[in-house]
């Protein structure tokens, strides 16, 4: 979603989180897996898997975990069938996603998704036919009140793409994913808080939704990342403040 819900989606995504943290862990052992398979299992020369480990640490996942899924990631035996697939789709209401998957079972996940798809009449669309309403940025985003100043002040000192305190009381700092680390570094080093840090894909213009559309929207989300294959789910959709408030009531 865009940056004017980003801090609601960011709460709400947190409480299914919570609810299902198997689920979480799951995920990124098989993300550090692809990204030790991709770029082998040291850290200070693969970029990918040091994001890997950072998250896995942000969720309390223990030491041992980490590293049996790194050594796994370098086993021939254990990666070998482990791929990425993106699946690009239009849903109604001019919404489109990007779903990003890692599977060991490829025709297992095509066939989900493609059940996903059609159960909510939505269209499986040619690779590149979404994508490119997307930019790949990496985003640090401040709880409501945080002082746009005194973030502003240190991510001046770096090459970032944009400050802005968006609608809900956030401060976003947005950036090319190859400064992505050194300016979560720096704010963590000068010890300002922040709530989330991510690479992620941003939508160049979004389609707000109403109450109802919002509604079948999210459940059609949802049950894309009910499957245990899937990884991350982006899409071109704004849900207005007011409409989150009646959706959560």
């Amino acid at each position: 979603m865009s940056g004017h819900n980003k801090w609601s989606s960011i709460k709400h995504k947190k409480g299914k989180a919570d609810e299902a943290k198997g689920k979480i862990f799951s995920r990124i052992v098989r993300e550090i897996m692809m990204s030790a398979k991709l770029g082998g299992g040291d850290p200070s020369g693969n970029s990918r898997l040091r994001l890997a480990i950072q998250k896995a640490k942000e969720s309390n996942m223990p030491a041992d975990n980490i590293k049996r899924a790194i050594e796994k990631g370098t086993s021939s035996a254990d990666a070998a069938n482990l791929e990425e697939i993106v699946f690009e789709i239009y849903a109604s209401y001019g919404v489109a996603l990007l779903v990003e998957s890692v599977t060991d079972n490829r025709n297992r996940t095509i066939s989900n998704v493609k059940s996903y798809i059609n159960k909510y009449n939505a269209t499986l669309a040619a690779k590149g036919a979404v994508s490119y309403l997307f930019d790949k940025k990496g985003i640090i985003l401040f709880e409501p009140g945080t002082s746009e100043d005194a973030v502003m002040e240190i991510a001046a000192e770096y090459n970032v793409d944009d400050v802005v305190t968006t609608e809900d009381g956030c401060v976003e700092v947005t950036m090319d994913p190859t400064e992505f680390e050194t300016v979560k570094n720096a704010f963590i080093e000068k010890k300002m808080t922040f709530e989330e840090a991510s690479i992620t894909m941003i939508p160049k213009t979004a389609v707000t939704l109403d109450v109802d559309q919002a509604e079948k929207i999210m459940r059609f989300i949802d049950k894309i990342e009910e499957d245990d294959d899937v990884q991350e789910v982006y899409g071109n959709h704004e849900i207005p403040e007011d409409v989150l408030a009646k959706m959560e009531a």
